[in-house]
């Protein structure tokens, strides 16, 4: 069954994704046809409301939560095959927390930074976490263990989190900082989208390019030095994408955790455990996961939105504890 799941989650999931990012810009406060929403991407016209609607405002966040989906999912995937770590996320080990509490420095004492900046304060804020974290559980004895490296992650995020909540309490910011960490897609807009997306598209080539390395060095660190791989190299490379996937998304959709947990173990079921395929998959599905998740966030309470944070929560965490404990019943 594997053999033929890849090709057919590459031949159908982009269809389904296509028709879920059709849905989700037809929904809203406004509901709005599909043929319309066609004719406004095809045949933009500048005077009619529901097409300055649909580019303005539904694009970017669909199109958003479609990046954002793909950057946690690709990044999640990269830190389980480089750690070996089952429980491995942006979120879980610190870097979503890192990026977030760099960008609450910048709200507190730069309110008037550019956007590209706040970015690169996110990439900057999101190695911080991670270095924190794998330095901590580096400090045990008996070296790290995924639990420990979770716990490790737990108490890092604590802490930032706590920090960044002092900051904006201090410095009355937050209202501004509620977004990043409640985590949603509302408010994206086409320049952030634009900005992002080279280092985007830039991560995403390279870990296509060490996806067969990735896979060799998740067997284990002898077998990928016993085959002649630099495994330090790997390693320093694949933990720099993760950075750029996982701070970029975080500097237009807050930290929104779980994602990059739940979809690559779903792609491992899927695919099998070659990264060729996985990080293909991973980007399509975790697209998915978050356009659908957007649109139940508008569709629970309307007028009112749930955060998109909560809601793959919801998911995550079940999920998250079900793997710990199948993790220490190994152990």
């Amino acid at each position: 069954m594997k053999k033929w799941s890849f090709p057919i989650l590459l031949i159908v999931g982009p269809f389904l994704l296509v028709f879920a990012i059709g849905v989700s810009i037809s929904y809203g406060a406004a509901n709005i046809d599909l043929k319309t929403v066609w004719d406004a991407v095809f045949h933009y016209n500048a005077q009619l409301v529901p097409h300055k609607i649909i580019w303005e405002l539904r694009m970017p966040r669909v199109l958003g939560s479609v990046i954002i989906g793909a950057c946690f999912s690709v990044s999640g995937a990269l830190m389980q095959g480089v750690t070996r770590n089952p429980l491995a996320d942006s979120g879980i080990l610190g870097i979503n927390a890192g990026a977030a509490f760099v960008l609450a420095l910048c709200y507190a004492f730069f309110p008037a930074l550019p956007f590209f900046y706040l970015m690169i304060c996110s990439f900057i804020g999101a190695g911080v976490g991670a270095g924190i974290v794998y330095g901590m559980s580096s400090l045990s004895p008996n070296g790290m263990s995924p639990v420990r490296l979770v716990l490790a992650g737990a108490a890092v995020s604590a802490l930032l989190t706590a920090l960044s909540q002092g900051l904006a309490i201090y410095f009355q910011i937050g209202q501004d900082l509620a977004f990043w960490y409640a985590g949603g897609t509302t408010g994206i807009h086409w320049f952030e989208l634009m900005m992002i997306l080279p280092w985007v598209i830039g991560a995403f080539l390279a870990a296509l390019f060490l996806s067969p390395s990735i896979t060799i060095l998740s067997l284990g660190d002898n077998i990928a030095s016993g085959l002649g791989m630099h495994t330090g190299i790997i390693k320093t490379a694949s933990i720099v994408m993760v950075l750029i996937l996982a701070g970029a998304a975080v500097s237009v959709g807050g930290a929104i955790g779980f994602v990059g947990l739940i979809v690559p173990h779903l792609t491992r079921y899927l695919v099998g455990t070659d990264y060729r395929k996985i990080i293909p998959s991973t980007a399509i599905l975790g697209s998915l996961l978050l356009v659908l998740a957007d649109l139940g966030a508008r569709s629970i309470n309307p007028p009112y939105e749930t955060p998109v944070g909560v809601l793959i929560a919801l998911i995550g965490i079940p999920f998250f504890l079900y793997l710990a404990g199948s993790e220490r019943s190994d152990h």
